[in-house]
């Protein structure tokens, strides 16, 4: 049976027990609303660490004044029977709250944080950055799992790692799609039927722009074909859909070794964000 925790001294007790006796600990940190794409990453977790803590907390300080705290999915409920029947997840971390009436502090990424993601959700990463790390505090783990689907975040993170010294090593796992090359996410229920037929048109249009500038076609030409091609189908705007260096995240005007496509467009009242390297999107063909 899995364990849920709810107050970090029982959390920080407990983990300390499991290290004197030499078992590797690992954290998966979820708000919630669990499907294959977290289950994924429990299941790596697993294969890595002989105790998997799952964490589940909507973290209220990465939503901004007009998006979607109240809406997003709370299935607790839900959460906990898929992480019973998989039995792979020992314990499920659900705090009340992280912050305290008069918090104050807050951590402020730069580098990996800017553009993208940074440049039109500019509270994002900040939020992002101070609930990972005090969720390393409540829960001091070996490793930590994020999924590559939030691939500018898990940048942050590594970076925010790197940069403090935090004792914990970040594991990265791929996205997780369907059947149609659609990234699972938890913003997915909020599509209609019709949406979710379009939607899969995304990575279609990955696809295609990576062949094209694998044949040599001009980003600028093809990122432009790209967003012209989505808006057509049916997505309702486009915040950016380009091509970056997958280590600096760097702007490329040219194809360079390891090249990713970044991804962000609205569907009716869903935001929807999608990445991959273009080297796996011509394989995946």
């Amino acid at each position: 049976m899995i364990k849920l925790i709810s107050e970090k001294e029982e959390m920080q007790r407990i983990i300390k027990a499991h290290k004197t006796h030499d078992r590797a600990v690992a954290i998966v940190p979820t708000m919630g609303g669990l499907h294959d794409g977290h289950l994924s990453l429990i299941k790596q977790a697993a294969l890595d660490c002989q105790i998997v803590i799952v964490t589940i907390y909507v973290n209220p300080t990465q939503f901004a004044a007009h998006e979607d705290l109240d809406s997003y999915p709370r299935t607790i409920e839900a959460d906990l029977e898929k992480l019973a029947e998989q039995g792979l997840a020992d314990i499920v971390y659900m705090p009340t709250t992280m912050y305290r009436a008069d918090h104050a502090t807050m951590i402020i990424p730069e580098g990996a944080a800017r553009g993208l993601e940074g440049a039109f959700r500019p509270h994002f990463f900040s939020a992002v950055a101070t609930i990972v790390l005090k969720l390393f505090q409540h829960v001091p783990a070996d490793k930590a799992y994020f999924g590559e689907k939030d691939y500018q975040q898990l940048a942050v993170i590594r970076q925010m790692v790197e940069d403090l010294d935090l004792p914990i090593v970040v594991k990265s796992v791929p996205t997780a799609r369907d059947e149609r090359g659609l990234a699972l996410s938890s913003r997915n229920s909020y599509l209609s039927e019709d949406e979710m037929k379009i939607a899969p048109q995304l990575y279609q249009q990955m696809q295609l722009a990576a062949m094209r500038l694998q044949k040599g076609d001009a980003p600028q030409q093809v990122m432009a074909e790209a967003k012209e091609a989505l808006l057509n189908a049916g997505f309702t705007s486009i915040d950016y859909f380009e091509l970056r260096d997958e280590t600096t995240l760097a702007p490329l005007s040219s194809l360079q070794n390891k090249a990713r496509l970044f991804a962000a467009l609205h569907l009716g009242q869903t935001r929807l964000i999608d990445n991959a390297s273009v080297q796996e999107l011509c394989i995946a063909q």
